[in-house]
C-alpha cells in the first residue's frame, strides 16, 4: 500500500460525499462539489506522477486508478442526469456507462489470462476531458444559480440558456471522446476477445 495507491483511494472516499453535496438542495452545492470533485482529480493526476517518478507502479495501481476514476466521473454524470442539466445528458450518460461496461468486461477477459490492462492514452485523454467538462458545469451552473439567479435576476434570465448550450457542447465533446477510447481500447485489446480462442 504505497502512496500512489493511498491516493487512489483517497478518490474513492471523496466520490460519495462528491455526490452527496452535489445533490444538496442548495443553490452553494455546486461550489463545494466543484471543489471536492478538483481535489479528488488532483489526487488522479500525483498518483500516477508519483508512481511513475518513484517507480512505485503496481499491478493493484493499474487495477484500481481506473475503477477509481470511474467512480468519480460516472457520480457527476449520473448526478447531472438526476438533476436534468445540459442537453440529452441521459444520452450522455449511456454512452460512458457503455464504454465503462464495455471496457470492464475487456478488463476481466485479461484478468482470466492473467494479465492485467492499463489505461491506454485515449483513456487517459477521455478522463481528462470528462474532469475538465464536468469542472466546467459545476461552475457555470454554480455561477448561475447562487450569483446570478439572486442577485442578477435579469441577467440569469438570459444567460441561462448559454451557460445551459455551453455545458452540453462540454458534456457531449467528452461523451464523443468517451467513445473513441472505448473503441480504441477494443482495438488495442481485441486478442482477449478473439472468439476463436
Amino acid at each position: 500500500m504505497n502512496l500512489p495507491n493511498k491516493l487512489t483511494l483517497m478518490r474513492f472516499a471523496l466520490t460519495p460525499v462528491f455526490m452527496v453535496v452535489m445533490l444538496l438542495p442548495y443553490n452553494w452545492s455546486f461550489f463545494f462539489a466543484m471543489l471536492i470533485f478538483i481535489a479528488a482529480s488532483i489526487t488522479d493526476y500525483f498518483d500516477g506522477k508519483i508512481a511513475r517518478e518513484r517507480n512505485l507502479v503496481t499491478d493493484f495501481g493499474k487495477f484500481l486508478d481506473p475503477i477509481a476514476d470511474k467512480m468519480l466521473t460516472t457520480a457527476a454524470f449520473l448526478g447531472f442526469c438526476v438533476m436534468k442539466i445540459g442537453y440529452g445528458i441521459v444520452w450522455v450518460v449511456f454512452i460512458v456507462l457503455l464504454r465503462e461496461f464495455v471496457v470492464t468486461s475487456v478488463r476481466l477477459a485479461a484478468a482470466s489470462s492473467g494479465k492485467v490492462v492499463a489505461a491506454n492514452i485515449w483513456g487517459k485523454l477521455k478522463t481528462v476531458v470528462q474532469m475538465i467538462a464536468i469542472i466546467a458545469t459545476l461552475f457555470f451552473y454554480f455561477l448561475a444559480n447562487a450569483i446570478l439567479l439572486p442577485y442578477f435576476p435579469e441577467l440569469h434570465v438570459v444567460l441561462y440558456p448559454v451557460i445551459e448550450i455551453v455545458c452540453s457542447v462540454l458534456l457531449w465533446i467528452s461523451a464523443v471522446l468517451t467513445l473513441v477510447a472505448g473503441v480504441t481500447y477494443i482495438v488495442d485489446n481485441k486478442d482477449f476477445i478473439n472468439p476463436n480462442k
